[in-house]
């Protein structure tokens, strides 16, 4: 069976979901717009230059989730998904993963950005699957650490083959779309390398290595910034 693999901030939706819930909590009063707000947008900034690291940025993402009632949780995330992920969801995205859907492929959004945020978007996706950043669950509470290796970079080329392992899939067969060269590493693994609306340096890699370039989006405006202000 075929294996369709989308990464999701900025390919299946026109913007970065977790840089937006961090927005979101900022805006609702959740947490310290003074400390929060930079914060966010300088681990953001990192990200898209490449030198993120992974380990700082979820300590201070996912301190939210364990600094808060999990009841308000939920009732956050939904109004969050409601007013700012729905409205950048790309009507071609979902037309792609129902295209695949329909040729009988096994549908995967694999994302390193965390499950708490990302599994209702993957819901609007209706993928077979979600690979994502999980974070550690205790006691009826998230506890702000992260359970296992972060869905990033090398870390997705290792969730993802841990998770073939004993199914009827295979890198030999497979597809994968992502706008980031965060995720080249899985990227040159895959059969079927697709770049989708690429940043600047994933966009040197696949016409350098002749990989198919597509676009997602209705108009030629450049979303890789958008946010949540």
């Amino acid at each position: 069976m075929k294996l369709a693999i989308f990464d999701l901030d900025n390919t299946l939706i026109a913007g970065d979901s977790d840089h937006l819930w961090g927005a979101y909590l900022v805006e609702r009063g959740i947490v310290d717009r003074s400390v929060y707000e930079a914060a966010n947008d300088r681990f953001f900034r990192q990200y898209r230059d490449g030198t993120l690291d992974i380990d700082a940025y979820l300590r201070f993402a996912l301190a939210p989730l364990a600094d808060n009632d999990p009841e308000d949780l939920w009732r956050w995330r939904r109004e969050f998904v409601a007013r700012l992920i729905q409205p950048i969801v790309l009507p071609a995205a979902r037309g792609l993963v129902e295209d695949h859907r329909e040729q009988g492929h096994y549908t995967l959004i694999l994302t390193a950005t965390n499950r708490f945020v990302t599994e209702p978007i993957a819901g609007i996706f209706g993928v077979d699957a979600l690979l994502a950043t999980e974070p550690e669950w205790r006691d009826g509470r998230y506890t702000g650490a992260v359970t296992g290796r972060p869905t990033f970079r090398e870390g997705k080329v290792d969730a993802l083959m841990a998770w073939i392992e004993d199914r009827d899939v295979s890198l030999d067969d497979s597809v994968f779309y992502s706008d980031s060269h965060n995720d080249l590493p899985l990227l040159e693994r895959v059969r079927e390398p697709v770049a989708v609306d690429p940043d600047p340096q994933l966009r040197e890699v696949a016409d350098r290595r002749d990989w198919p370039v597509i676009t997602l989006r209705q108009d030629d405006t450049d979303t890789h910034d958008q946010s949540f202000h």
